[in-house]
């Protein structure tokens, strides 16, 4: 009797493990994508920005964590054709006027809750840093799996007054005509990622 009960121990210490196995997929710079797209009174400006790493974690088969890091020196803008404007516009936004990139060369979310309608489509809360500033931001993601690979899509429109993100925003001055740049920052984020084997 006592082996038996030792065996119905075992296989169920087994059962309640393998169910809780934490699963991570890890992200793939080059095949990932980050896109910004910042808004102002006269028009708008979009470009990329380089992903430095990320990762998803799954437990029992859902999203549970993760985090992803911005490369902010990398930010580039797509839409300006001229060589010149276009260098001008670039070494602004890493200027001091917005985000500062020699002193704060990366920007994190990491993810602090998430609700999931589907296994395909959940709400993603988490913490965005940019320029040491922290805070909490929900948006939604949709998740698609092919065999070791997650994509995950998702936009995330923040409020860069909230970071110090200064110029040209009504949050800090007064009166700015057709200078407003507006506060909401839309990012569109692709992450590739593949399975990390267990160590």
């Amino acid at each position: 009797m006592r082996s038996i009960l030792l065996l119905i121990g075992v296989v169920y210490s087994f059962f309640v493990y393998s169910q809780d196995i934490k699963t991570k997929y890890v992200a793939e710079p080059t095949t990932s994508k980050i896109e910004w797209t910042g808004k102002k009174v006269t028009g708008e400006h979009y470009g990329e920005i380089k992903l430095a790493s990320g990762e998803l974690i799954f437990s029992k088969q859902k999203l549970s964590g993760g985090s992803f890091e911005m490369e902010m020196a990398s930010i580039t803008c797509t839409d300006i054709t001229d060589a010149k404007s276009n260098k001008r516009l670039v070494d602004h936004l890493k200027s001091d006027d917005f985000f500062s990139v020699k002193n704060y060369p990366h920007s994190r979310f990491t993810i602090t809750s998430v609700t999931c309608k589907s296994d395909n489509e959940c709400d993603i809360t988490g913490n965005l840093t940019i320029k040491d500033k922290t805070n909490s931001i929900t948006f939604p993601t949709k998740l698609r799996r092919e065999n070791d690979t997650v994509i995950a899509n998702a936009t995330m429109t923040f409020d860069r007054s909230k970071y110090d993100v200064k110029f040209g925003s009504q949050s800090f001055f007064e009166n700015l005509g057709d200078k407003l740049v507006y506060d909401d920052v839309d990012i569109s984020i692709t992450l590739t990622l593949r399975s990390e084997v267990p160590k």
